[in-house]
């Protein structure tokens, strides 16, 4: 399936580097963060889980790495070399309305709308894909250097991850790099950021290889929450599902307030409220 070892290893050796060491430069208009306290004296993160208010149909041969809502439909970006594709999808039925295959030797990632053009990440190959949003028709491409895996836009910057800690903020127009965050648990790296989704300014992020979901304050890189998301997984055990058909894909449904979230090759994209847990 997915071959992310050099990612894999340099994000675990990010979790032995002093964070202090780390650089976190702030994007225009966004104060950088003020040292405060001893890590241990920051407030440890919210504790939630997910409640499932509906549950639709999802390709299950769609290796899911961004999803997106808008306007009453999903976006979806999916991966695998030789099968990557861009799709809008209906939700209800799981049926691929409109989809376009990328090249054969790209590997598709994270996906951000920016206007009325979707742009989609691409793992290894350094190729930012446009496209418009209404017929899927390719547009152009920037360039970038690193790895690509999620993406996310908050109005006036690009926010992208590559699976370590940290977080690269781009000009949407050029791709430039603005800013870059780092992300941490009380001091500790969080590292195996993927899929991204931006909600009433808060930034949510799958972690890599594991069922939890971290929101994050996209001003200082500091974790606020941690989202148990195993109960879905732990449905489709049942049905089959691989132990690599891990969780990514976040969409925000502002119409319900409602989180719609999927996996790599799952049957299902589950529709959840995030409650406390225990609640």
């Amino acid at each position: 399936m997915r071959a992310r070892g050099a990612a894999f290893a340099l994000a675990l050796w990010g979790l032995v580097v002093p964070l202090t060491a780390c650089r976190a430069d702030s994007p225009p208009g966004v104060a950088a963060p003020v040292p405060s306290a001893a890590p241990e004296a920051l407030p440890a993160p919210e504790r939630l889980t997910v409640r499932v208010v509906a549950r639709y149909p999802h390709d299950r041969e769609a290796f899911t790495q961004g999803l997106l809502w808008h306007d009453g439909k999903l976006y979806e970006s999916t991966g695998l070399y030789a099968r990557s594709t861009i799709r809008r999808v209906d939700l209800a039925t799981g049926r691929v309305e409109q989809q376009a295959p990328l090249p054969l030797t790209v590997f598709g990632e994270g996906l951000a709308l920016v206007g009325d053009e979707l742009v989609q990440l691409t793992w290894r190959e350094g190729r930012a894909l446009r496209w418009t949003r209404s017929s899927l028709a390719l547009l152009g491409e920037s360039s970038y250097e690193g790895e690509g895996w999620g993406l996310t836009f908050d109005g006036e910057h690009l926010i992208q991850s590559d699976g370590s800690a940290r977080l690269t903020f781009r000009d949407p127009k050029t791709f430039a790099v603005t800013a870059t965050r780092d992300v941490a648990d009380r001091g500790q790296p969080a590292a195996l950021l993927n899929e991204l989704e931006l909600v009433d300014g808060a930034l949510y992020a799958n972690l890599w290889t594991t069922d939890e979901i971290v929101r994050i304050d996209p001003a200082t890189g500091r974790v606020t929450a941690r989202i148990d998301a195993s109960p879905l997984r732990e449905e489709l055990m049942g049905q089959g599902i691989a132990d690599d058909a891990v969780l990514n894909g976040i969409a925000w449904r502002p119409e319900t307030k409602t989180f719609l979230l999927t996996g790599k090759l799952w049957p299902k994209l589950f529709e959840v409220q995030l409650v406390p847990t225990g609640g």
